[in-house]
């Protein structure tokens, strides 16, 4: 980034390696930001470059983390900017720059569809904190088209002028790296499916499963494997019981870096129901030619050399993984870099902020 660039204060609600976290961490490197964190993560925690500065606001509730950002904030001057990802953080900050305790440029990036993933309380709760807080944002972030029509469709006090898509970025060069990292737990010659995500119903693991049971008897020795940890652990063991899948469905809890195992996959797969936009999809595709995927959110369809499925249909899913795997490779060349080279971390910042500068 240029040097006369606004400093940028990237601020999230924990350190946890999820998706979201990922990408401000990837902004941060681009832009060479602060990164401030409300509570600092017990485990899972995100792998920050040395030469970035990061702050832990507290160890303890995310509520107190909130309650100390206050005299943080409003040290900012106007011509920085701030940016955040989560709704509740989003709306939070929206509300004290509406109440005078935030000068600064706020930036807002929806991580999810709120108003189609939730129901209910929930949902009218989320209704209620975007209005709050949403009115006094200066650019909102969409990773899809999708995903923007559904947020001004449900907040039309937000100014279409105001609300910008900008896809999700991947660091290939970042990946290429870690896909070299020897696997202790890897063994040589063994022949196996992917896929990684928290353990929630969003996730689609349950019909993956299934479909994996349809095609098992075609491939034997096939294994499929699951990184993730979550609610949904002992439910899904079961499945896999149920199924008689043990030896060859594993689920192989949190790792830090699951890079060495899309490389080596027969391929990867992306089974979710309703996500903004899973960045593990692209995560694959940067380290392997073989990807399938479900239509779980904007602008999937659209990618190309990948094999694409509706959500929740277990037997498509199956034949989609089939026909897949029949695929063969025909070059050593990954067919995704031109795609992906599009979405690097540099371009991604530089658009937001070109965005920004657009608003003024």
């Amino acid at each position: 980034m240029k040097a006369h660039s606004p400093q940028m204060h990237i601020i999230s609600l924990t350190d946890q390696s999820n998706g979201a976290e990922n990408v401000i961490l990837k902004l941060a490197i681009a832009v060479q930001g602060n990164l401030i964190f409300l509570q600092k993560s017990q485990q899972f925690g995100l792998k920050i470059p040395t030469d970035l500065v990061r702050k832990y606001l507290t160890n303890q509730s995310i509520l107190l983390g909130m309650l100390k950002l206050i005299p943080l904030l409003r040290k900012f001057k106007a011509n920085e900017i701030v940016l955040s990802t989560h709704p509740y953080l989003n709306a939070y900050l929206g509300f004290l720059k509406r109440i005078g305790l935030l000068r600064s440029q706020l930036i807002v990036r929806e991580c999810t569809s709120v108003f189609t993933r939730f129901t209910g309380f929930k949902k009218k709760a989320y209704l209620i904190i975007y209005k709050l807080g949403y009115p006094a944002v200066d650019l909102v972030i969409c990773q899809t088209d999708i995903m923007r029509d559904q947020l001004l469709h449900y907040n039309s006090f937000i100014n279409p002028n105001q609300v910008s898509v900008q896809p999700n970025p991947v660091d290939c060069e970042h990946l290429f790296t870690l896909g070299k990292e020897e696997n202790l737990a890897w063994n040589e010659g063994e022949s196996y499916v992917c896929t990684a995500g928290r353990l929630i119903p969003e996730k689609g693991f349950d019909i993956l499963i299934k479909a994996f049971k349809n095609i098992h008897p075609m491939y034997p020795e096939l294994k499929l494997y699951i990184f993730g940890e979550g609610k949904e652990k002992q439910a899904l063991t079961q499945l896999i019981a149920d199924c008689n899948l043990q030896e060859v469905v594993f689920l192989k809890g949190y790792i830090a870096n699951p890079a060495p195992y899309f490389k080596r996959a027969e391929l990867c797969v992306v089974s979710s129901i309703k996500e903004g936009f899973p960045n593990v999809l692209l995560e694959m595709m940067a380290l392997n030619p073989r990807v399938v995927s479900t239509l779980c959110a904007g602008g999937i369809h659209s990618i190309p050399n990948i094999r694409t499925v509706e959500v929740g249909q277990v037997e498509a899913l199956a034949d989609a993984i089939q026909n897949t795997l029949a695929q063969p490779i025909l070059s050593q060349e990954n067919i995704h870099l031109d795609y992906l080279k599009q979405r690097n971390p540099t371009n991604f910042a530089q658009s937001i902020l070109r965005a920004l500068v657009q608003q003024g």
